[in-house]
């Protein structure tokens, strides 16, 4: 999707200890005042020996940089922006650094989970025991809320979890896990032309570089609904998009409409497909699936396993088994423009768009309430 803009826990295995490392970061801080506090590394258990590790520093306005493969961190490392999954033996290194102090001393802490490949780290399979519509977990999923909040000339007003700003309605929530579980984004038209949904991501809460990464979903199929499943770098704060990067993992409209490849380059109309892509600086890429002339038959609104996997300098897209690849990008074929993949983690987006750009507008034929269903979200050790 372009972007203008619970988990389980299980005991941490033992790690080294935080230490401290008395020399400078090497970042070329020339202040003479005093030394920003160095960063503390603290740790969430995730699955099987997996953390997600937190960054904080108690110097007033300071920013942290880290590296993870044990060299020392400067100002050019990866800015801390959220917590991040370590789920492979590694060693984090940060700095933080302030105006007005000379940058502090390097916290570092070595992780050796010992994780086999192929592991299940992390995963949100939205459970719900009560008999009533639940919250998403909020320590994992926030919102982009408002009018045409992000762009793409989308109709929707996205609504977060209790929001009471009109159109907004706290008691038909747009986001919720259903009794029983599993998570339901939908799209409804209370009134006129006022159309809502939600747009949930972990943004600031959770994110991760380099994995095995799928959701399980069924999609709604109608025109101008637009469901997807995808990620943006969590420094699109610092450098924007599209440098940040954005991966979609999974993009799905009405099978009547021509894919971003433009006529001839998809299924013919009635075909039912889906899309994944990815996004830079320069860099649009991906095709429909299944191609043009299959004879493979795809429902989106059966339940399908929607997969990315990310390695340094590349990316893969699955459906329902990584065996089954649909689409491969690295640094050897990006297409065009620049790969931004690699300079650091990203966050998870799934949203129901109403209208836009790409799928159309709202008329006569579009269903309301129509639901995007998502069963799982969960995350593996490459």
């Amino acid at each position: 999707m372009l972007a203008s803009l619970q988990f389980c826990c299980r005991p941490i295995l033992a790690a080294a200890a935080i230490l401290l490392i008395a020399c400078s970061s090497g970042g070329g801080a020339t202040s003479s005042g005093p030394q920003a506090a160095a960063p503390t590394i603290a740790t969430t258990a995730a699955l099987n020996g997996a953390v997600l590790v937190t960054l904080t520093t108690t110097t007033p306005g300071a920013t942290v940089y880290y590296t993870t493969d044990g060299s020392m961190p400067t100002t050019s490392s990866v800015q801390y922006l959220a917590p991040f999954l370590v789920d492979t033996n590694s060693t984090v290194n940060a700095i933080a650094t302030a105006a007005g102090s000379t940058d502090s001393q390097v916290a570092t802490q070595a992780f050796s989970p010992n994780i086999a490949s192929g592991t299940l780290v992390w995963e949100d399979n939205f459970a719900n025991s009560g008999s009533t519509s639940a919250q998403p977990n909020p320590a994992v999923w926030t919102y982009d809320t408002g009018y045409q909040c992000c762009g793409n000339n989308e109709q929707e007003t996205y609504c977060a979890w209790a929001s009471s700003t009109s159109p907004c309605n706290p008691s038909s929530p747009n986001a919720y896990l259903a009794p029983g579980g599993g998570l339901k984004i939908v799209a409804e038209n209370p009134s006129g032309t006022n159309y809502t949904s939600a747009r949930l991501k972990t943004q600031g809460l959770f994110s991760f570089q380099y994995g095995r990464i799928e959701a399980t979903m069924a999609l709604p199929e109608s025109q101008a609904m637009w469901p997807a499943f995808w990620m943006l770098g969590n420094n699109i704060t610092t450098i924007s998009w599209p440098a940040c990067g954005e991966t979609d993992i999974m993009e799905h409209i009405d099978a009547n409409i021509t894919p971003f490849g433009g006529p001839g380059t998809g299924p013919p109309p009635g075909y039912d497909w889906y899309q994944a892509s990815i996004h830079g600086t320069g860099l649009n890429a991906g095709n429909p699936w299944p191609p043009s002339g299959s004879s493979t038959v795809y429902s989106g609104t059966a339940w399908h396993t929607y997969g990315m996997i990310w390695t340094k300098g590349q990316i893969q897209y699955y459906i329902d088994s990584q065996s089954n690849i649909v689409e491969t990008f690295s640094t050897s074929n990006p297409g065009q423009g620049t790969w931004p993949f690699d300079q650091g983690p990203m966050f998870v987006i799934l949203n129901l768009a109403v209208g836009g750009s790409w799928p159309g507008n709202v008329n006569s034929t579009t269903v309301f309430p129509s639901t995007m269903q998502v069963q799982s979200v969960k995350i593996y050790v490459n």
